[in-house]
């Protein structure tokens, strides 16, 4: 988290921390009283939930709406049987052989849900995983809630989901994107985006080819952009990984099948008015491969798409 009142950014934390206990509370599939795990414990019954949980889910289905159900909310009993069935950290310690065969998404239709009510329904049997949006809502209600905690302008970035508030500094926020195909700039995941601050630059804006360049420490640097307002998002296949058996895994899975997406694209940047909807629109792009490009231009989305050899293309305005 930056602010641009450094005398602010104590009160900024304060409201930063609260906004993640709340979000987890609500949304992790990995603690026992978070609010998704006691829905996926109700055997298809109705069940009354917070207005941030129902913020939540909204988000979720509208994503799945917006991408044709390539980003889906009812994909959580799919990862589990890929593996995922505690936190990310903890996967190294179990590369056994997987022994079911991977499950499809059960399809977000499913999910029966009364925004105005609070009260939501899923089937018996269906397991809602909700990490493809909810980080990026985080972002964006965090960065909201510091703006009018504060006064001040706010960029917040989780793991790569950037969203900013309020009035930016001189020249915007710089934002360093990786390329995808490497993962040594300062120790940066492939795909992730990374805040560089007011005045430096890890290196040039993208063009429509990009290979990795070296700064004088002989580390691989990454394009920057700058951004006034809204939220970018950079999703990949190569930061959340695991094994299972002689399978690497990932966490982007493809809804109809419940496996992890061939990878087309090793990285895909989306800068649009929120944090959810560049995320949206980022993560199902390596879902569809390479019709995600013509996607991403039919809306108007400013894109960067990092092919698996290396080559970047850019669509929706991009700078380039």
């Amino acid at each position: 988290m930056l602010v641009t009142e450094p005398a602010l950014l104590d009160a900024a934390q304060r409201i930063l921390a609260a906004e993640l206990v709340a979000i987890d509370l609500a949304c992790s599939r990995f603690r026992d009283d978070s609010e998704i795990s006691a829905l996926n414990r109700a055997e298809g019954r109705p069940m009354a939930i917070s207005e941030l949980f129902a913020n939540a889910i909204d988000v979720a289905l509208r994503a799945a709406l917006m991408t044709d159900g390539d980003v889906d909310p009812t994909c959580g009993r799919s990862l589990v049987r890929l593996g995922y069935d505690r936190d990310i950290t903890e996967l190294a310690d179990d590369t056994s052989p997987l022994t079911r065969p991977p499950v499809p998404a059960a399809g977000w239709r499913c999910v029966d849900f009364d925004p105005q009510e609070r009260v939501v329904r899923v089937p018996a049997g269906v397991m809602l995983d909700l990490g493809a949006t909810a980080k990026a809502l985080a972002a964006d209600l965090a960065a909201d809630a510091i703006y009018r905690g504060t006064g001040c302008g706010v960029l917040v970035n989780l793991g790569g989901d950037i969203a900013v508030a309020g009035q930016a500094p001189g020249g915007g926020w710089r934002v360093g994107v990786d390329d995808g195909v490497n993962s040594v700039d300062a120790g940066l995941p492939f795909g992730a985006s990374r805040f560089n601050g007011p005045g430096r630059s890890s290196g040039r804006a993208p063009g429509r080819r990009t290979a990795a360049r070296l700064d004088r420490a002989g580390r691989a640097t990454a394009p920057v952009v700058a951004i006034q307002s809204g939220g970018v998002a950079t999703s990949g296949a190569a930061f959340r990984t695991w094994r299972r058996g002689t399978q690497a895994m990932h966490h982007i899975l493809v809804p109809s099948t419940g496996q992890p997406a061939q990878i087309y694209w090793a990285a895909v940047s989306v800068a649009a008015a929120t944090c959810v909807d560049a995320n949206t629109a980022s993560t199902a792009s390596i879902v569809r491969g390479q019709p995600a490009l013509g996607w991403l231009a039919s809306m108007d989305l400013p894109a960067r798409l990092v092919r698996s050899d290396g080559v970047v293309l850019t669509t929706g305005g991009w700078p380039s």
